[in-house]
């Protein structure tokens, strides 16, 4: 890779830092960082080729060259970091350039909404009172409309019916001509039939002059007949002379009674059609009566319908001047919505343009923004870069890695009126790394791989340790345990709190990834075999957690109150750095109901007491080991990973956790046992040839993770109440000791499974 000229001055090959091979061109973006080869620009491929470099070995055996090549890796490693380092101070100043003026436009931004929100409130205050105005008088509008359209129908109403009256009226009219046509021609009937009603009673009488003439004739017959009859007997000769006369009478009589009859009956027909007659005139009299009747009600009626037609005349003609007002204030209302309107769409003119302004100054925001954030990408690039590089010096130093946690103050805990012991650096560097502590005014500083402050959840501390938990996947041991003042939070940190889910701890959170990972592996054509081991060191005594005889080889019981005699467990290191318990209770485990089931079990078996400073105190050190052996069947490769999980019991001052009896004999065995590790600890650090890991269990057992080939996680649990500030400064110190030892070199185990399958060691 040559090297380009950067503000004026030119860079070497990369070549010259990654031991004379060049590793090809790259399109990073250049950067400047001082170092012993001058101004050099890193890529990705750079610092993969880095990383993935393999030391050449002429000389198995030649310690010196491997020495001088592992010091010219090193610094060519400081390079690099310090490359990034200076980039990662670009970025940063960068970013807060882009940030000011990201305040800046945001502040303009923030006043053009300022002034647009107040302009728009202005127009629509008066949008609001126009539109109010406009509801009004369109309110108005509609109302006389509808008073309009009313009177109107009503007029129309009223001209229909003036019509129909008309109409009526002039029925009733033809109605009442043919009325007194039809009683003419009745009172003409009336006098004709009166007439021969004259004529009828002439000839009634005629004939009654008649029929009496006949009665008088008859009865002056009956006389001559009783005088014939007197004289028959004298008239006997002169009987048949007279029979002819009397048949003559007898016949004339009969034609008489005939002809009487015949008038009778005449009579009698005459009579009746009288009475027909009679009855038509009756008749003819009663429509005569009721057509009057109705006439008078249709002449009534008539002049109210006049009356009511002037009235709705009168009516129709003061609507009608009011629908001329109507229009004309319509007329003004429209001119003056139109005026309005045309106020509107100024008003609506200026808001575009305002809105536009708005946009622009918006896409400028956005702009910035992205900016912003593409600064914050490659800051967090290069954090994960710098992140992976740090991992790899310190897996080549053999570091312990130390994470530190701050618990939250609890509600009996007051902040002192000087203000809060914690504190966490701001800047780029310290960032997320670095803490501060506070005692009588001097401000004490460390910086760990991690910091997690009191809003810490359990969650993102996992996520910390997740690809540390899976590398007991891939093979290797891996060590995690929790160090600390007596309730700082270390059991809730590797616990969790128990009955809600969300708070669950790093052990059980471990258990879920790592049969996660099982599952998922299987496809892959991995199997695996895994088991569960637990167990606790009270008083200097092994206690095994998962056995059915709750007793430990110094005859003291996992129950501090019980006191029955048990086995004796030893610890035993062999030659691949395992570390064997003797009769530990191992139990095969396939699901995380299992594991579960048997942390419980442990948890109630556990050694706790009630102290001064905690209410629920762990009096021993709790060890969980998971033994993990896969088989990938399709290429025949094994691989042997173990999991360490360690709840240290916190230490304390006697002073203030007033322990006595039983209580104040497990104090002075936790301390005495971290007080050993403290030694450890030290004389990793000065790289002494003897490291006094056999003067407590604690150290003995931990002596794999602290001085062999595993990868060892610390966690550093403080409290910030003021009255644990030496505490949490005597931790912090530690800490900071454990986090500069280097032991051995991660080594990734891929031997067969050993005849002896049970997990009785480390």
């Amino acid at each position: 890779m040559v090297g380009t000229p950067i503000n004026g001055r030119t860079r070497p090959a990369f070549s010259v830092v990654n031991g004379g091979h060049d590793l090809g061109p790259s399109s990073a973006p250049p950067s400047n960082a001082g170092s012993d080869y001058g101004i050099i620009e890193f890529t990705r491929e750079d610092v993969e080729a880095l990383l993935n470099e393999k030391a050449k070995r002429k000389d198995r055996f030649n310690y010196k060259e491997r020495c001088e090549n592992m010091m010219d890796y090193i610094k060519r490693l400081k390079v690099c970091i310090r490359w990034f380092q200076d980039l990662e101070i670009s970025y940063s100043l960068e970013q807060e350039k882009l940030k000011s003026s990201l305040e800046l436009a945001q502040q303009k931004c923030m006043e053009i909404e300022l002034l647009l929100k107040i302009k728009e409130d202005e127009l629509n205050s008066i949008i609001v009172e126009m539109r109010r105005n406009c509801t009004s008088l369109q309110e108005k509008l509609v109302k006389e409309e509808s008073e309009k359209t009313a009177a109107a129908e009503n007029l129309v109403k009223e001209r229909e019916a003036r019509l129909n009256f008309e109409r009526s009226q002039n029925t009733l009219q033809e109605d009442l001509g043919r009325a007194q046509r039809d009683l003419q021609s009745a009172n003409q009937k009336i006098s004709s039939l009166n007439d021969m009603y004259k004529r009828l009673q002439d000839y009634i009488t005629s004939l009654q002059q008649y029929n009496g003439k006949l009665h008088s004739e008859l009865s002056s017959v009956e006389t001559e007949l009783k005088h014939v009859e007197k004289e028959k007997a004298t008239v006997v000769e002169n009987l048949t002379m007279l029979k002819g006369q009397l048949t003559l009478s007898m016949s004339s009589q009969e034609e008489a009674t005939k002809q009487k009859d015949a008038l009778a009956s005449e009579v009698g027909s005459l009579r009746v059609e009288l009475q027909q007659v009679r009855d038509d005139r009756d008749r003819q009299l009663s429509q005569v009566q009721t057509l009057t009747s109705e006439l008078e009600k249709s002449k009534g009626s008539t002049e109210k319908s006049c009356s009511e037609l002037n009235n709705l005349t009168i009516k129709t003609n003061e609507v009608e001047a009011k629908c001329a007002l109507q229009d004309e204030r319509i007329k003004v209302l429209q001119e003056k919505l139109t005026i309005a309107e045309e106020k509107l769409q100024v008003s609506d003119i200026s808001a575009s343009e305002t809105r536009t302004e708005f946009e622009g100054q918006q896409k400028l925001v956005h702009e910035l923004q992205r900016r912003l954030e593409d600064a914050e990408y490659k800051v967090i690039e290069g954090e994960k870069l710098r992140k992976e590089l740090h991992n790899t010096i310190l897996e080549l130093k053999g570091n312990i890695r130390v994470f530190c946690r701050v618990r939250p103050l609890l509600p009996d805990e007051v902040c002192s009126t000087e203000g809060k012991i914690i504190s966490y650096p701001t800047s780029m560097e310290a960032s997320g790394r670095g803490i501060e502590l506070t005692q009588s005014g001097q401000k004490h500083s460390f910086t760990f791989d991690k910091v997690f402050a009191p809003d810490a959840l359990q969650e993102e501390v996992f996520i910390e340790i997740s690809q540390l938990v899976q590398s007991a996947l891939d093979g290797y041991k891996v060590c995690i345990f929790a160090y600390g003042q007596t309730g700082s939070g270390k059991t809730y940190t590797m616990m969790g709190r128990p009955g809600h889910p969300e708070e669950k701890g790093l052990i059980p959170r471990s258990l879920e990834q790592i049969f996660q990972a099982k599952q998922s592996q299987k496809p892959q054509g991995w199997k695996y075999e895994m088991q569960v081991s637990m167990l606790e060191i009270y008083n200097e005594t092994i206690r095994d957690l998962l056995s059915t005889n709750k007793s430990s080889s110094d005859g003291t019981p996992t129950r501090v109150e019980n006191g029955t005699p048990g086995k004796q467990y030893s610890i035993k290191h062999d030659a691949n750095g395992n570390t064997h318990v003797s009769d530990l209770t191992v139990v095969d485990v396939q699901s995380v109901k299992e594991v579960a089931f048997l942390l419980n079990q442990a948890a109630n078996s556990r050694s706790v007491g009630k102290t001064q400073m905690n209410e629920q105190s762990s009096r021993s050190h709790f060890v969980f080991t998971l033994r993990i052996y896969g088989v990938n069947e399709s290429t025949d490769q094994q691989v042997q990973g173990i999991l360490n999980l360690i709840d240290l019991a916190g230490s304390e001052r006697l002073s203030r956790s007033g322990s006595t009896g039983d209580r104040l004999k497990e104090t002075q065995a936790i301390n005495k046992s971290l007080s050993s590790l403290s030694d450890v600890i030290f004389a990793l650090a000065k790289k002494e040839d003897h490291i006094p890991f056999r003067n407590s269990k604690l150290t003995y057992l931990l002596q794999p993770c602290l001085g062999g080939d595993s990868k060892t996680l610390m966690f550093v649990n403080i409290s910030p109440d003021q009255a644990s500030a030496g505490e949490s400064l005597c931790s912090l110190r530690f800490a900071s000791r454990v986090n500069a030892c280097e032991i051995g070199t991660p080594r990734r185990h891929t031997n067969g499974r050993p005849i002896e399958s049970r997990l009785t060691y480390f």
